[in-house]
C-alpha cells in the first residue's frame, strides 16, 4: 500500500519556514543538492520534508510506489494527469501528478541506479 514518503513546503522565505519546522517538529535541514536551494530533513526511517524557495505556495505530497510505470499509467487511466519519470540520481524516480480534480501530487519509487539525466 502506497505511504506518504516525502512532503515540499514551498516558502516565499525559505530560512523563515525552515526555521518554524525547526523548531515545530525538531526537524533538521541539510541542503544535499548541488547548485539548488532544497534543504531537506529526514522526519522517519524513510520519510523526508524538503524546505526551497518559490513564488507558489501548495504543499506537495508524494508517495511511495514499489513500480512507477504502472502507477504513472493508472493515474492516466484513471483520468488524472502524470508527468513523465524523472530521475534523482542514485536516489530514484518521480513523477508530478493530478487527480481528475486537479489537485497536485507525486509519486516516488526509490532505486539507487536511477540514472543522471542527458543534457
Amino acid at each position: 500500500m502506497p505511504q506518504v514518503t516525502h512532503v515540499e513546503w514551498p516558502a516565499g522565505d525559505a530560512d523563515r519556514l525552515q526555521g518554524f519546522l525547526e523548531g515545530l517538529f525538531g526537524w533538521q535541514f541539510d541542503s544535499p543538492m548541488a547548485g539548488m536551494d532544497y534543504r531537506m530533513a529526514r522526519t522517519g526511517d524513510s520519510e523526508g520534508a524538503a524546505v526551497y524557495p518559490a513564488e507558489q505556495r501548495g504543499l506537495m505530497v508524494y508517495y511511495d510506489v514499489d513500480d512507477i510505470d504502472s502507477h504513472v499509467a493508472k493515474v492516466r487511466d484513471l483520468g488524472g494527469e502524470a508527468e513523465d519519470k524523472m530521475p534523482v540520481p542514485s536516489m530514484g524516480w518521480f513523477s508530478t501528478c493530478k487527480d481528475p480534480e486537479g489537485n497536485s501530487f507525486g509519486l516516488w519509487q526509490t532505486d539507487a541506479s536511477a540514472p543522471t539525466p542527458e543534457g
